[in-house]
């Protein structure tokens, strides 16, 4: 039994970079993005190649095995292990050299796709192969699994486009892999010399051949380059340090046609005909994979082809768009030349790996079997014999993928938590294989083998040339130190399953997680480690994940806590459960933004399981103190109203050592300044106001915390926009009257009050977000109680502040699963611009004739959508686009001691610098509360709702 703690101390003694063995590290890398779990010892983020050297003798005398893992998003299993894993995307992640004249480039296996191609970009290069994952994948992973992506038919896999490789042996050599048998192992030359009729008749000749090992590259007639044979052994041979790439030209301009097809087959079978006209890609998707939002953007169809062009010019590549149409028998078809639709157009298909993993009724679909490879030409027979195959065996998929390669990728919904589902798995695995090889196929085109296929190769190969494999494998690495179990003498297809360890039993939750059938365990299994969530930058609108882009860390991305929610239900490596320090300090940094309920392709709603987890981390158990300064800062507010005490709090907070100490007792950072109360409350003006005539369309308009007490102008605003657009508004009710009707706010007789109890509408954002779920419940149920006579009614409900319209819409449906009235209500909550453009489409706005800047607001996003109000600006002449991402205040978040830091990053991603960059006549735009903080606190700049700005537009005209 190996000691780990000498195994910790020698590779700390031997290691410049980090060496961390924690139960926090571990749970990060137990998965990729595929079916499979391995619990690893430790995690080593080397330097350099000396470091990695040093690693690989550590873990060698202690008999430890070694995996190098890039971005985790491979989908076969060969980024996990159980021994030690080299994390190579914290230190090197580096881009060496560029030689624009050329055409190459030297980078470091950590060095992440997109960093690459932004610095070829200004030379008119970029990197052939190019995978849907390009914004998170390492050059390193794309070499370890010979990635393709969708400009193959152009260009090539990754394989393809490798000169020279720096490579570090499990005994410590350092190679130099080449063309001409530079950089081979002793013995390599003479295996290979011993074996060439095999290697010239055992390989199908395919575009998309990545099964295997590509030892026929070592043939005389191909130059016996050893690089490319390294290419797709998936870390089994050697760690990869450094690679020279070659670049290639892009084109000037680039035109997208969409050609639509009846079905998926007719597309398949079209596909090849097309490649005689030189595209950049040839891509297929079925309808079945489209989301509903996206299908309008698409030409009628039930199958698309995503065939792209290059030229110089756009009009050349346009035309030579058009010739593809002209020459395709399509049912419809669309030719895109401006960027940004193209971009939209491909996101559909790049997010298909994620999307493809629920089947439109929602069911589990999952990896496996999703990128094998056959002839192009046999495609569509393929495709027919596959669909047959799965409806044999009682399974659904939607296939998508390179059709120009014939390489098809496929989610299917394979039972991976019972032993009849697993056992099927395996059988139609066996069977999807030999149907492979008769259509002349590779059971990989593009992510390798790993464990989820390897131990079917035989089958394509025969058992001569898998023992080939073996030899080749043990002159590299002749310990089997590097990533056993992978390629040769592979672990079992069916074993370590990442599902086997999670409970069969339901959990105990407060949210009703509707779309998971309640089971919270099936809400974390979303997450399949695409890693969406891992990007560095993100444009338009896009949010997720903002901690992560803050610090870089996998912990603070959607995935790293997804997987550390994983590992606290599977109880092995986080053993604490509910009461878990690792969870907890993961999710500290989780902003709530809701980003990932709309960005991620699967859904992920970590704000929600971060609620949930804090409710039970903190049950029976005292909280921090910003639980209860920020968490109850409705009642506390409420209390300052009703002693007419805003102005000694906000007297109190502007004298510096007054405000410090409150600061530290409410667990406040110090940085931060304590925003000013109101004089007047929003109902308190609503109720001394001059009530107009009672005409027009009845909406009660929401009196939310933020609007009531820090931003009545907000309120007010909305009010002389709302009436001026033919509406009449009203407020809540703020008394509960048996089955007796009252009016709005205004409702307060002195018998009123000796009869009723008297109370004030919430939506318990604010309890929610820090966890509080039974208060919320609360909050929430006398909210309901209250909105009764409204709900009888058909009146919307306009909410102001975006976060609390999203807590109406989602949260309180989801906590109150049990009580219909709260979904009722949520179908009634309309923001701003939803309640004018529904209710009011014929009022014409002010119109302004500025440009516009600031920030949508992240739950404005994920939640509730943005196009009505987009709409709203373009009718009040308000031009430009907003902001993406999250401000970084998010409500108590960054009110909270110790997030300053990451919540000024937060801001300085998207927020502030679009601010600094606007013309001097913009109109700073920020609809939330925080949104507006944030903005005055860091930039002194004063944003303001759209409210405002309509309405100080009206009392101008």
């Amino acid at each position: 039994m190996t000691d780990h703690r000498e195994l910790l101390a020698g590779l700390r003694a031997a290691v410049r970079g980090e060496v961390d063995f924690t139960a926090t590290a571990r749970a990060l890398t137990t998965m990729d993005a595929s079916n499979y779990r391995r619990v690893p010892i430790g995690v080593v983020a080397p330097r350099d190649a000396d470091d990695v050297a040093a690693a690989l003798s550590v873990c060698r005398t202690y008999g430890v095995p070694v995996v190098p893992r890039g971005g985790g998003t491979s989908i076969a299993g060969q980024a996990t292990g159980a021994g030690v894993v080299l994390d190579f995307t914290r230190h090197m992640n580096r881009l060496l050299s560029l030689d624009p004249e050329e055409r190459t480039a030297v980078v470091q296996p950590g060095l992440v796709l997109d960093r690459l191609q932004e610095a070829a970009a200004p030379h008119g290069l970029r990197f052939g192969p190019d995978p849907s994952t390009h914004s998170r994948c390492t050059l390193g992973g794309m070499i370890g699994n010979n990635s393709c992506g969708s400009h193959s038919v152009a260009w090539g896999t990754t394989a393809d486009s490798v000169r020279e490789l720096a490579v570090v042996t499990p005994r410590g050599d350092r190679l130099r892999p080449g063309r001409g048998w530079a950089g081979a192992p002793a013995g390599l030359r003479d295996l290979v010399d011993g074996e060439l009729a095999r290697l010239r008749t055992a390989f199908p000749d395919l575009p998309r051949r990545i099964s295997g090992y590509a030892v026929d590259a070592l043939l005389p007639e191909r130059g016996a380059d050893v690089a490319r044979s390294f290419c797709g052994s998936e870390g089994t041979l050697g760690v990869l340090t450094e690679a020279v790439v070659d670049l290639v030209r892009a084109p000037r301009a680039r035109a997208l046609a969409v050609l639509a097809y009846a079905d998926e087959s007719g597309a398949a079978e079209a596909a090849a005909g097309l490649l005689e006209h030189g595209p950049l890609t040839v891509e297929g998707m079925a309808a079945d994979l489209v989301p509903v939002s996206s299908a309008a953007d698409l030409p009628r169809g039930g199958a698309w082809l995503f065939v792209e062009t290059g030229a110089d010019t756009e009009a050349e590549a346009r035309a030579r768009a058009e010739t593809i149409v002209r020459a395709a028998d399509v049912v419809d078809a669309l030719v895109v030349t401006d960027p940004a639709r193209q971009r939209a157009l491909w996101r559909v298909r790049e997010d298909a790996s994620g999307t493809a993993t629920r089947m439109p009724d929602g069911t589990e679909a999952w990896p496996g079997w999703e990128d094998c490879a056959v002839p192009p030409a046999r495609l569509g027979a393929y495709l027919r014999d596959f669909r047959a195959l799965m409806a044999d065996h009682g399974l659904r998929g939607t296939p998508y993928g390179h059709f120009g390669d014939g390489c098809i990728h496929v989610r299917i919904d394979f039972d991976l938590l019972t032993a009849p589902g697993v056992a099927r798995f395996r059988r139609f695995s066996e069977e999807l294989a030999d149907l492979v090889v008769a259509h002349g196929g590779s059971l990989s085109g593009e992510h390798g083998d790993g464990q989820a296929r390897a131990e079917l190769l035989p089958r394509m190969y025969g058992a001569q040339t898998v023992a080939l494999f073996e030899r080749v494998k043990a002159v590299w690495d002749p310990d089997d130190l590097l990533n056993p179990g992978m390629l040769v003498r592979p672990a079992p297809l069916d074993a370590g399953l990442r599902f086997s360890v999670l409970p069969r039993e339901p959990v105990d939750v407060a949210f009703g997680y509707p779309a998971d059938g309640g089971d919270f365990s099936a809400a974390v299994r979303r997450c399949v480690g695409v890693a969406k969530c891992r990007t560095t930058s993100v444009s338009g609108p896009a949010v997720m994940c903002p901690s992560f882009r803050a610090t870089g860390e996998e912990q603070h991305s959607t995935r790293g806590r997804a997987r550390l929610l994983h590992e606290m239900l599977a109880g092995e490596l986080v053993t604490d459960g509910w009461r878990s320090t690792e969870v907890r300090d993961a999710l500290d940094l989780c902003l709530s933004c809701k980003g990932c309920r709309s960005d991620c392709p699967v859904e992920v709603d970590m704000a929600t399981y971060k609620a949930e987890f804090l409710h039970h981390h903190y049950a029976g158990r005292r909280r921090p103190a910003a639980h209860y300064a920020m968490g109850w800062l409705p009642v506390w507010l409420g209390w300052v109203a009703r002693t007419r005490a805003a102005g000694a709090v906000n007297a109190l907070a502007s004298v510096g050592p007054l405000a410090d100490v409150a600061k530290r007792l409410g667990g406040i950072a110090g940085e931060r300044e304590i925003p000013r109360v109101a004089a007047e409350t929003f109902t308190r003006w609503w109720r001394r106001r001059e009530a107009p005539s009672a005409e027009g369309r009845l909406v009660v308009l929401w009196p939310d915390t933020f609007t009531e007490h820090l931003s009545p102008s907000v309120g007010r605003a909305a009010v002389r926009v709302l009436e001026a657009a033919g509406l009449r508004v009203v407020l809540p009710p703020t008394l509960r009257p048996g089955n007796r009707p009252v009016g709005d706010a205004r409702s307060r007789s002195a018998l009123s009050l000796l009869t009723v109890r008297r109370g004030r509408v919430c939506c318990g954002l604010t309890y929610i977000s820090t966890g509080q779920l039974d208060r919320a419940r609360a909050v929430l149920r006398r909210t309901l109680d209250l909105l009764e006579p409204v709900l009888a009614t058909d009146a919307p409900l306009v909410v102001l502040e975006p976060s609390c319209a999203a807590a109406l819409r989602t949260d309180a449906p989801e906590l109150l699963h049990d009580d219909p009235r709260a979904a009722r209500l949520a179908a009634r909550v309309l923001t701003f611009a939803e309640a004018l453009e529904r209710h009011a489409p014929d009022w014409t706005p002010p119109v302004l004739n500025r440009p516009v800047t600031g920030q949508t607001h992240c739950h404005q996003h994920a939640v509730l959508g943005e196009a009505p109000d987009r709409r709203l600006r373009a009718a009040a002449g308000l031009t430009g686009e907003l902001a993406g991402g999250c401000c970084g205040l998010a409500g108590n978040f960054g009110f909270e001691k110790g997030h300053y830091e990451v919540s000024a990053t937060c801001a300085e991603d998207r927020l502030l610098p679009s601010v600094r960059e606007a013309p001097e006549d913009a109109v700073v735009l920020a609809d939330g509360f925080s949104c507006r903080t944030q903005l005055e606190q860091l930039t002194g700049v004063r944003g303001r709702h759209l409210a405002e700005v309509l309405a100080a537009a009206l009392e101008n005209t």
